[in-house]
């Protein structure tokens, strides 16, 4: 008896023996898993997954971020392109920047285009009910930029000074709320801030809200203006922090810890420094030498939008026509809704809503691709309008007759109504296709490269906001002068 408890007693010793490792195994592995939760989060694992960290920004925003020739190729530089990159590097990823307008910044980081925002960008209470932001890693008061042969009179006089008239500030930024607090004074919002300097210079507005970092770096370039600082009355102390998904606390947390690192350890310092010197970098070239290829790629993109844009339009206006002339009342109805629908909303609207609405269906579709594709639904109810025009201009006796010799309704349609249509078509689609190039223009908005979005992108570079408008209004021209001859000797030759 004593035998076979010792026996049981051995037994149960040694399965013991057997499953301790395999509880231990167990422990550290959970441990380990637990470990390996807490140093990742939704928005990290996408980020480590695709092995890129895309960072968006307006680069407009010298020395913050802005573009620069570098060994003959484009590049966004700047001390926030400097802080992304440490970032980048301590998640062990690329990074990738994605230029875009300032007021659309906020809806690609929610909707996931990018993962952060670094582009001077203060935590305000609105903005942190829909974005979380990190450590601040600059602060730089508010300041005023005036033209210079009056910033005595202004400095003097005070915020009093501007009662009665237009200041402006770059819209949906901090310099707006603070513009707003100045008593008197009308406001003037604008997306770029070349575009407010332009401004200024002419006299349209009395001054600009800015950032002192900002406001330096134009009256160094701009020997006519001045800044002052005209002592608001609302606490205007700018403090430029990185924005990130709610959903990232160790985005955040990693975030936070290379800003604490780089302004402690001079790093920071360092890459103003760095981003000051780049800013007036190629003075020695020509203005062409400097910034054509920025016209170049851009009057390309132009190009390519535009003709997306009409192909796509042609391809879907001929269905909307098609169904607009339907005799089923629903399909009518479609065609009705879609060309009022179209016809009656912007296509910046529309831009915003193919940008951001494709990435919440799970469609990852590039600027350009979302760009043209805005352009195209919207050509497409213009073009569907001319196409119908077209086929109602077709005497109604050629389809009877192309039925009478049996063809089907289909068949008439597409073999003898839309061949003699083509003729009272072309000229319009050819002016559509004039429109298309212009109303490119609007595009920019989401990051497409195309002209107007190059000539914000030199506006920004150089300082001057006035020849890059110009030399845009001469390609323009010269693009549409060009395409409408073209179209008039194809018409002519097809009335022979």
């Amino acid at each position: 008896m004593l035998f076979k408890k010792s026996s049981q007693l051995m037994k149960g010793l040694l399965m013991a023996l057997l499953v301790l490792p395999m509880l231990l195994s167990a422990l550290t592995a959970s441990r380990q898993s637990a470990q390996a939760a807490d140093n990742t989060d939704p928005v990290v694992s996408r980020i480590q997954k695709k092995g890129k960290l895309t960072v968006g920004l307006s680069a407009d925003y010298a020395p913050y971020e802005f573009h620069q020739q570098v060994n003959g190729h484009d590049k966004i530089v700047g001390f926030d392109v400097s802080l992304a990159k440490a970032v980048a590097d301590e998640l062990g990823v690329k990074l990738v920047v994605q230029d875009m307008g300032f007021d659309a910044l906020l809806g690609a980081l929610k909707t996931g285009k990018v993962d952060m925002i670094a582009s001077g960008m203060t935590a305000t209470p609105e903005r942190e009910e829909q974005v979380a932001f990190s450590n601040v890693y600059l602060r730089s008061p508010q300041v005023m930029i005036v033209n210079k042969d009056k910033a005595s009179q202004y400095q003097s006089e005070g915020l009093s000074a501007f009662s009665g008239k237009k200041i402006g500030a770059q819209t949906q930024t901090t310099q707006e709320e603070v513009a707003h607090t100045v008593p008197g004074a009308s406001v003037v919002a604008l997306q770029k801030y070349p575009n407010l300097i332009s401004q200024l210079t002419q006299g349209l507005i009395q001054g600009v809200v800015a950032e002192k970092t900002i406001a330096q770096a134009y009256t160094e370039q701009n020997k006519k203006l001045a800044m002052i600082e005209p002592h608001y009355q609302t606490d205007a102390t700018g403090a430029a922090a990185v924005a990130l998904p709610k959903d990232a606390p160790v985005l955040k947390e990693k975030t936070n810890a290379v800003i604490d690192r780089v302004t402690k350890n001079g790093d920071f310092a360092a890459w103003q420094k760095k981003a000051n010197k780049q800013m007036f970098a190629g003075q020695h070239q020509s203005y062409l030498q400097k910034y054509g290829q920025y016209f170049l790629q851009g009057t390309g993109i132009t190009l390519a939008l535009a003709v997306v844009g009409v192909l796509i339009g042609t391809s879907l206006g001929t269905v909307v026509a098609l169904l607009k002339l339907s005799s089923h009342f629903l399909l009518k109805a479609i065609g009705n809704i879609y060309v009022e629908y179209v016809r009656g909303t912007p296509l910046l609207v529309q831009a915003f809503m193919v940008f951001f609405g494709t990435q919440a269906l799970g469609l990852h579709f590039s600027a350009f691709v979302a760009g043209s594709l805005a352009m195209g639904l919207n050509s497409a109810a213009y073009v569907a309008e001319i196409i119908r025009s077209g086929i109602d201009s077709v005497d109604q006796g050629q389809m009877e007759a192309a039925r009478s010799l049996g063809f089907k309704h289909s068949q008439s349609m597409r073999l003898v109504v839309l061949p003699q249509a083509v003729r009272t078509i072309l000229p319009a689609l050819g002016n559509e296709f004039v429109s298309v190039i212009k109303e490119g223009s609007v595009i920019s908005v989401i990051g497409v490269g195309e002209l107007m979005y190059e000539t914000g992108v030199v506006q920004g570079a150089s300082f001057e906001p006035f020849m890059p408008l110009f030399i845009t209004s001469m390609i323009y021209f010269i693009l549409t002068f060009t395409i409408s001859r073209l179209l008039g000797f194809a018409e002519r030759r097809m009335n022979r």
